[in-house]
């Protein structure tokens, strides 16, 4: 992804980090120096500029917290480069790759940042990466290095509204940041709508790498919109056009598992039925993709409410696509009933859950008593119009609830 402060920062500015990168380049002993020290920051920096120049330091520190902090979403996170936008901008690796399975032969990285998902295509593709700063594609060519990928990559520093590749695929992470707020907004993204739409129409396939709060709805006609999560958290909407695009279906895939369901969100109506014996909650890429109807309807699931996300039913189902629950008791939204019911429970954690019924989930657990060894889930949800305070456990795919 392009720096959000690309066009306030002057060309030295670029030229200054980018002599910096290579100083520290070539500097490796530096980096073992942070990484083996066991003194405090302000120390090691004292310590270490009596004979390395203060930038050199500076980024030597940076770089380190940041390998640290990547090796969630990068494997080789230890020998990668970074900057902080950049880490925080990169897709992970695991997303990455699962994007990367629908590209073939050439394909231009566009906003490339430090190389997230150029790596992931260079496993299958030959890969030209642009983004605006010569800093980040220093990073790009030393990252794919470290996968063992540097003759499968080239970068390229250019303003990608004004050059923008030729080979017939392309992927792209606009900016989403509008000044230093992130925008969600497709409106506010740099490249804008109407470049997006000029890829659209002149690339045979493609990605359009989206934050999956953006108002992407009715934007793209004709294209594929997938929502994707990892670990419960859904990280990007992709929106693939021509070549690479399914059949016009909203899609939303779970990682690590892969487990994926594609369909029009109006293909199905799930019923609403009784609380049952297991309460199951749809993975956030489910729910941002508009399919819970279908993947109810799909596992023999019922809704809780018309207006909750909630689904119930008697048989244990094992499915990436939704998380279970089994039910211990369900009482109205009344403190003193929960408090009470808490009393005499076995919990020693409770974790705290509900998607449209308004909650302080810390005011909650404060109040609770919790002084046994087992992990409950307090859902608090809508059942057929009023809220209800359902005690659940986990429960694991072999059928059996957690703990019990």
């Amino acid at each position: 992804m392009s720096d959000p402060n690309a066009e306030d920062r002057t060309p030295s500015a670029d030229d200054e980090a980018c002599a910096s990168l290579l100083r520290l380049r070539n500097t490796p002993e530096l980096l073992s120096l942070v990484s083996a020290a066991d003194e405090g920051e302000l120390a090691l920096q004292k310590r270490l500029r009596q004979e390395y120049p203060d930038d050199v330091v500076r980024l030597a520190l940076g770089l380190t917290d940041l390998r640290k902090r990547a090796s969630a979403k990068f494997s080789r996170a230890a020998d990668m480069w970074f900057d902080r936008v950049g880490l925080e901008q990169a897709t992970s690796e695991a997303v990455a790759r699962h994007k990367a399975a629908r590209f073939s032969g050439e394909v231009d990285d566009l906003c490339s940042g430090i190389g997230g998902d150029a790596i992931a295509l260079a496993e299958r593709c030959k890969v030209t990466a642009i983004d605006a700063r010569r800093s980040v594609g220093l990073m790009t060519s030393w990252n794919a290095e470290a996968y063992g990928l540097a003759d499968k990559i080239t970068t390229h520093t250019a303003d990608v509204e004004r050059q923008s590749g030729s080979s017939p695929l392309v992927h792209i992470d606009p900016d989403r940041r509008s000044g230093v707020k992130r925008s969600v907004r497709i409106e506010d993204y740099r490249p804008g709508l109407p470049f997006l739409e000029k890829l659209i129409d002149t690339r045979s396939g493609g990605a359009i790498k989206l934050s999956p709060a953006s108002n992407f709805g009715g934007k793209f006609p004709g294209c594929e919109v997938e929502l994707i999560s990892l670990n419960g958290e859904c990280k990007e909407a992709t929106v693939w056009f021509g070549s690479l695009a399914g059949n016009g279906q909203w899609r939303a895939s779970v990682l690590p598992s892969g487990e994926t369901i594609a369909a029009d969100p109006l293909s199905a109506r799930a019923r609403i039925g009784p609380l049952a014996q297991y309460v199951y909650d749809p993975d956030p890429a489910v729910v941002r993709s508009g399919l819970v109807d279908v993947v109810a309807v799909q596992l023999g699931l019922d809704r809780l409410d018309a207006d909750e996300e909630y689904l119930t039913g008697d048989t244990l189902v094992s499915s990436a696509l939704v998380r279970p629950f089994a039910v211990l008791a369900d009482m109205p939204n009344n403190e003193r009933q929960i408090r009470r019911y808490f009393r005499a429970a076995e919990f020693g954690q409770v974790e705290i859950k509900s998607r449209h019924v308004p909650i302080a989930a810390d005011a909650v657990r404060r109040k609770l008593t919790l002084s046994g060894q087992q992990a409950g889930v307090l859902i608090f949800a809508r059942v057929a119009g009023r809220t209800r305070a359902l005690v659940c456990r986990r429960a694991d795919p072999a059928g059996d609830p957690v703990g019990s």
